[in-house]
């Protein structure tokens, strides 16, 4: 038994360690040939995705699919690009879909090649679940999803070697991704010329406010577990 677990540990770092060299190989490929430097200019993004015609939604969709998969690419201008050639619905819908479907590639390369190996460190611990059940982090997804500044991508790949259900899992990045989506398309549809820096400052300002309610519910609760110790 030990022999095949040992085996099946060898052969998913194996996988893991393919995968981090097959990314690392496109993502300097894209590098190398410029087309990274396309990837992170809104203008010029936003014209090769008008010459693709019909093509271009299924382009933006892939775009953000490997932008949440290969996480040094980034995808604030893919989905700026898109609310500029498509305006804010559609353009909306393209960077949910591509996203939502990125996050669960993400999510099932980190449970398939890591989840076995953090239930062998924590045993009983991470079946109970990290924060206690389901529900509880379920609901901390959707908060860090409404993040714009938190890593989507390192997210996926964090939840995946949680005890996460599937289905939660992809629920709540649909419901926490949805807002900023939007933020982002209508960014790209209003603000034409608009340039990545101006995009990393716009989704800055918007999870500033996002954390607003995230921090008064904390900090209410230090106040609240202060008290009884004062009255002792």
């Amino acid at each position: 038994m030990r022999i095949g677990k040992n085996r099946s540990i060898t052969i998913k770092l194996m996988a893991a360690a393919g995968l981090a060299v097959l990314f690392g190989v496109l993502y300097g490929f894209l590098s190398w040939t410029g087309r990274l430097d396309t990837l992170c200019d809104c203008d010029r993004l936003h014209s090769h995705i008008l010459q693709w015609g019909l093509l271009g939604p299924l382009g933006v969709i892939g775009l953000m699919t490997l932008a949440v998969v290969i996480s040094p690419i980034p995808s604030a201008p893919i989905a700026l690009a898109s609310g500029l050639a498509y305006g804010k619905f559609w353009g909306t819908v393209y960077i949910v879909i591509g996203a939502e479907i990125g996050a669960i590639i993400a999510f099932f390369i980190a449970r398939s090649l890591g989840y076995e190996a953090m239930r062998k460190r924590f045993g009983d611990r991470l079946s109970v679940g990290l924060l206690g059940s389901q529900n509880a982090m379920t609901g901390l997804l959707v908060v860090l999803r409404l993040i714009p500044f938190m890593s989507f991508d390192i997210v996926s790949y964090a939840a995946g070697l949680t005890p996460l259900k599937p289905w939660r899992f992809a629920l709540a990045t649909l419901i926490g991704v949805i807002p900023v989506s939007f933020a982002l398309a209508y960014f790209g549809g209003e603000l034409t010329g608009i340039d990545f820096p101006g995009a990393v400052l716009a989704a800055v300002l918007l999870g500033a406010v996002t954390l607003i309610p995230v921090l008064i519910v904390v900090i209410r609760r230090r106040r609240e577990s202060r008290k009884p110790e004062q009255a002792g």
